[in-house]
This record gives structure tokens, sequence and C-alpha cells, in this order.
């Protein structure tokens, strides 16, 4: 099931099915089962700076916020590989080794993402052109905290991940 606002500014539930995904990157591709939504634009990770602004139309906390689409602006603070440090070699796993061995770069934005907004499209404030996925939020102390003591640290998966997954599927 899946969420969306219709035309006139009412919510609906849509089905989708699940046909591809990317556990590597965490992302994965949806579709309808009847009906079409409007499109985005895929952009390019070439044009991406570091300063730049851009923006993310989510549903964040449904339960709390409601089922409208809530958007944000932040900038590019950081493009750097997915590495998240431990404070000691007792907290290292096979996951983050994994990840150690061939990291790819992430999206580090400083504006806050809540729990609802993963998924979201993160695209160019001119453009419109998507150019990343939201994929996480830094969380200081429990999810539950997240509304009282945001962090504002977001990360996002570059669009190129995406434009791979299509691309295997043949699309």
């Amino acid at each position: 099931m899946g969420l969306f606002i219709s035309h006139n500014n009412s919510p609906k539930m849509a089905i989708v099915d699940k046909v591809a995904v990317d556990r590597k990157h965490d992302i994965a591709i949806l579709k309808l089962k009847r009906g079409r939504l409007p499109t985005l634009t895929l952009g390019s990770v070439s044009n991406v700076k570091e300063g730049g602004l851009y923006t993310f139309t989510g549903y964040p906390i449904g339960m709390v916020l409601g089922l409208y689409p809530v958007t944000h602006r932040g900038i590019i603070s950081a493009i750097s590989p997915i590495v998240i440090p431990v404070f000691n070699s007792g907290q290292l796993n096979a996951k983050l080794i994994r990840r150690l061995e061939n990291p790819y770069n992430v999206y580090q934005l400083d504006a806050t993402a809540y729990p609802g907004n993963s998924g979201s499209p993160l695209y160019d404030v001119q453009t419109g052109e998507v150019i990343g996925v939201i994929n996480k939020v830094f969380v200081k102390e429990t999810k539950e905290n997240v509304l009282s003591k945001p962090i504002g640290i977001t990360y996002a998966i570059p669009i190129v991940h995406v434009k791979n997954l299509l691309a295997s599927k043949g699309w």
C-alpha cells in the first residue's frame, strides 16, 4: 500500500508492487497497480555541489503531522562516503566492515527529515530534477526522541543508484 494526494487535495491509498530492490543502497522501485501519478525528471549527479540548495517532499510522521505532504529545504553540507564512525572496535560488525570495503558517496543535508520522509525525492529547487532519495536521519538518542531533539542531519542516496536499478531491469 502507498499514500498519495490526489488533484483535489484529498488523501488516497494506492496498491503498489515492489518491482526492484537494491539492498546495498536501500532503495526500491514501486509500481502502481492502477492509475498514474505525475512524473519527476531524474537529474544528474554531475551537477550536484556541496552548498547547493535542494528540497524534499514527503509525509513525515503521518500519525502526528497528518497525511498531507510537507516540503523541507536545505543545502548539501557534504558529499562523502557512507561510513558511519564507531567509538570502539567492539561496535564493528560484518555489515559495517563490508561497507568500509566498498563505500559509496551519499549527500549529507542540513535539513531535518523525520520518519516518513525516507524514500522522498531530493530535488533541485530551480529545475525540479530529482538528484537523490532521502535515506536516513542521524538520530542522537532514540527514534522516539527525534521530534523533541532533532539533530538536523539527513542523508540521501544519489540518483545514479536509482538509475542503475532501473537500467538493471531494462527500463
